[in-house]
């Protein structure tokens, strides 16, 4: 098996995100309830957050709650946004051992009181950390960021601070909820599900994707080396042929 050292002496993706895929079909599996699977995939996050930081990843962004999500049962939800809490609270000290800095993009003012406040407080108190960037997607819908953006480009532009004519990537970039973050290099989804589920649209224009069997409680060191190691043997050409690049 590929240790970290070895991935280390290849090619590391800069910004790795992750669609955790699979928790109620592993519990379903077991015979139990899906929120059973949901309190098993925090232990996926928490190794699987440690590795990247030891690995050297620069980004790493988990799709942890999706717009479509809040249409589940409210049993389910209200177990994710108290697993979220205590989560946050438990992983405090974690977070400032790896020097690792919280992070969060979506609609986060839709999120619960409680589970708002803790949110913004462990990113309070990891703002000057300078090792990875952890970002967590909440209440995220890519569509949804995206007609965020152009709504707020409209004003700019019916307020003639910008011009229609000089609106380009860099200008949608930056009215994304991840302006402060590069695009992604590798996505990574468990589940044996093949789709990307509103998930950063824009930001994986030429992201390698990388769609694994296993669920998201069992996602494991192996499981990200085995992702990683293929990211290191793909040649990645944004367009270019194979002998402009060598």
């Amino acid at each position: 098996m590929d240790t970290i050292e070895n991935l280390k002496a290849g090619t590391l993706p800069t910004h790795l995100a992750i669609i955790m895929d699979g928790n109620g079909r592993w519990a379903r599996q077991r015979g139990k309830m899906r929120i059973f699977g949901h309190e098993n995939g925090v232990k996926a996050v928490r190794e699987t957050v440690e590795n990247c930081a030891k690995i050297g990843i620069e980004y790493l962004t988990l799709y942890a709650f999706s717009t479509e999500n809040w249409k589940r049962p409210k049993r389910e939800v209200d177990t994710l946004m108290n697993l979220l809490v205590s989560s946050l609270k438990k992983e405090l000290k974690t977070l400032d051992k790896n020097n690792i800095k919280l992070n969060a993009i979506g609609n986060i003012q839709s999120l619960p009181k409680k589970a708002y406040t803790e949110l913004h407080e462990v990113i309070e108190k990891t703002q000057k950390n300078s090792g990875m960037t952890l970002t967590l997607a909440l209440s995220y819908g890519a569509r949804e960021e995206i007609k965020h953006a152009l709504q707020e480009i409209s004003v700019k532009v019916k307020n003639n601070i910008i011009s229609p004519e000089n609106i380009d990537e860099t200008i949608i970039n930056n009215h994304l909820y991840t302006h402060n973050l590069p695009d992604v290099d590798l996505l990574i989804r468990t589940s044996g599900e093949h789709r990307i589920s509103n998930f950063l649209l824009w930001q994986i224009a030429y992201a390698e994707l990388y769609f694994m069997e296993v669920f998201w409680p069992d996602f494991r060191l192996e499981h990200l080396a085995e992702a990683i190691k293929n990211y290191q043997n793909r040649e990645r050409r944004f367009g270019k042929t194979s002998e402009q690049l060598n």
